[in-house]
């Protein structure tokens, strides 16, 4: 995979893709296409799709997935750490009026 100008060329499945992006996300476009390839190459390679825009559906899907699954988790800790902060604002207000 290389880059040049404001686009990054990523290779999927052996084939070539010019994205065009920011200079700051070339990074995350680069891993992110290395993460697809790798998903599609498992998909292939298990003979369980084929087709190359099947394997490219299946491959989104199981991504998005992950992507939701990894969402859910996140917003379950942000609501946990929430709940604590809360708790340990409404202590600390209860030792200073007591105070």
């Amino acid at each position: 995979m290389t880059r040049s100008g404001n686009t990054v060329k990523v290779r999927i499945l052996e084939k070539d893709y010019q994205i065009a992006c920011p200079p700051d996300e070339r990074d995350a476009v680069l891993s992110a296409a290395n993460r697809l390839d790798d998903r599609m190459r498992e998909l292939r390679d298990s003979r369980a799709v084929l087709g190359l825009e099947k394997i490219a559906v299946m491959a989104a899907l199981s991504l998005t997935n992950e992507l939701l699954q990894q969402e859910n988790r996140a917003n379950a800790l942000a609501k946990a750490v929430q709940t604590r902060a809360d708790g340990l604002n409404a202590l600390l207000d209860e030792v200073l009026r007591d105070s």
